[in-house]
């Protein structure tokens, strides 16, 4: 590039001040150059190009029903442009359509993205499983945020595909998994991190899914498809397979739609991916997990390839790791400092053993051993149905529900577990990871965290952007992997790779029905 030589003018400045200039001009032409270089590469979100932070996004929000209803009504002060749901005959349509009267309503997706691309600026997701990144996919390729349920996707493949889609376009992201706006959460995993408990060796998991049907073959037969409902939609990438309606005329709910596809190996992720993407939440921050090097997976009940079984008790092994915390008093070159982690053993539980008359057909006994469990009675009176133990060298961390919004310590010579806001030893830690500060209840708070960031245009703002949720899917999808391979699972985690089970490939990666791919 050639450079003309200053004029008497601009030789006229002083050195000092030219010196400064120089670092200071540089280094916000390159952060400048590279943001125009991407703008111009990706196209630059509707709302980020044209609009004032004070204005309203356009939000369009695929899958109306069931948890659709809450994330499209947490973001109801935005302007609701378009919904989108398979089934234009449930009582879902009939509620949201007459909340949102300017929503266009669609049936597919594709012909909503495709007509209305240039009118919205961020989409939500609450599909089925097997359609999260199918979805989010083709949203993120024209440039819109994403908010998208849990667990983020149903395979290893895809989360890492749109976790790399997310950093390489720069777009802001949301997983949908609600406690992580709480404060309880956010300072367990602070304090943790900061040595609360020392080094954590253990962690137990349980929950009270499925609590839908599992350990089930195929229904046979097959019955008329409503007028209202598109089934080749709804199959999306998975292996087309007849319509079923209801096994017996009084059940409640459909074979598949609109809820019992938690359970079905094609639809869903079973109670592994319906919960853990709350309940490991925290441990999964708090110790740093990334890829675990050994999965074994152990159902209980009879294991097929159709549903998911009664129950399941998985192993995950990680290895010593590193961790970055802020410093508390940040400097020029220093804003973190690395924290080491020993090996860990995460065990998760779930489901119990058969029982026909209970919800899921199961006792909920899947729990952790009883001598683990013996303070958790002495404060609770019983083992709660969902809950989370982390054991360290220096005492135990307690979470009694799904999310982690509340935790119990219990250090050690101490008797008993105390609540954290009355722990004394709390004190010595200082808070040092943003609060989410949003009105309204954990699904409310955590959507606005993502629609702030996309208004100021800071996908680092959410904080279960992609690039965490992604990496979180990946931990526990791993679960559902060893299962369906019915193996002990040694995994590479940089190549996506079982090395002792080839057979495996099929369920780190799905191979979709032809026209339904990922963008």
């Amino acid at each position: 590039m050639r450079v003309s030589k200053p004029t008497e003018k601009s030789s006229s400045l002083k050195a000092a001040e030219t010196a400064a200039l120089s670092r200071v001009g540089r280094r916000e032409f390159l952060k400048t150059s590279s943001l125009a270089a991407g703008a111009i590469a990706f196209g630059a979100p509707a709302f980020v190009r044209g609009q004032n932070l004070n204005s309203k996004l356009n939000i369009a929000c695929v899958g109306i029903g069931g948890k659709g209803r809450s994330d499209t009504d947490a973001c109801a002060g935005e302007n609701i442009v378009a919904l989108c749901d398979v089934d234009a005959g449930s009582a879902a349509y009939e509620t949201q359509t007459k909340k949102y009267p300017s929503a266009k309503f669609y049936k597919d997706f594709r012909q909503m993205l495709d007509q209305m691309g240039n009118q919205i600026d961020a989409v939500t997701v609450s599909t089925p499983d097997h359609m999260h990144a199918i979805v989010a996919s083709m949203a993120m390729k024209k440039n819109k945020a994403v908010f998208c349920q849990k667990p983020l996707t149903q395979t290893i493949y895809e989360a890492r595909y749109l976790r790399e889609m997310a950093h390489d376009r720069k777009l802001v992201t949301q997983m949908g998994n609600q406690g992580s706006a709480t404060d309880g959460l956010r300072r367990a995993v602070e304090t943790i991190q900061d040595g609360l408990i020392g080094q954590v060796h253990e962690v137990h998991v349980w929950t009270n899914r499925p609590v839908w049907p599992q350990g089930m073959e195929r229904p046979d037969g097959e019955d008329p498809v409503p007028a209202t409902l598109d089934w080749d939609t709804w199959i999306g990438p998975a292996t087309m397979r007849p319509y079923k309606d209801r096994r017996k005329p009084n059940d409640r709910e459909g074979i598949y739609a609109p809820f019992n596809w938690r359970g079905w190996q094609d639809f869903g992720t079973g109670a592994l991916g319906d919960m853990a993407c709350h309940t490991v939440n925290m441990p999964f921050r708090a110790l740093d997990l990334d890829y675990p090097t050994e999965i074994e997976a152990m159902p209980l009940g009879p294991m097929n390839k159709e549903s998911y079984p009664l129950g399941s008790k998985i192993r995950f092994d990680f290895p010593k790791r590193e961790g970055r915390i802020p410093l508390e008093h940040p400097h020029l070159f220093h804003h973190y400092k690395k924290i080491e982690h020993d090996a860990v053993t995460l065990w998760w539980y779930d489901g119990g053993q058969p029982d026909p008359g209970a919800r899921g057909g199961h006792d909920l006994s899947n729990k952790p051993p009883i001598e683990l469990t013996a303070d958790i009675v002495a404060l609770h009176g019983k083992v709660p149905d969902s809950g989370c133990l982390l054991i360290g060298d220096g005492g135990m961390v307690f979470s009694p529900d799904d999310y982690g919004t509340n935790f119990f310590v219990k250090l050690k010579g101490e008797e008993k577990f105390v609540h954290y806001l009355k722990h004394p030893a709390m004190a010595q830690y200082p808070e040092r990871i943003p609060r989410n500060h949003h009105a309204g209840n954990n699904v409310v708070a955590h959507a606005q965290e993502w629609l702030t960031a996309i208004k100021e245009n800071k996908p680092e703002m959410c904080y279960s952007r992609f690039d965490v949720a992604a990496r979180l899917t990946e931990i526990m999808l791993l679960g559902c992997v060893s299962l369906r391979a019915g193996h002990k699972i040694e995994w590479d985690g940089p190549k996506m790779v079982a090395k002792n089970c080839p057979e495996a490939a099929q369920f780190i990666r799905r191979q979709d029905r032809s026209g339904w791919v990922l963008s």
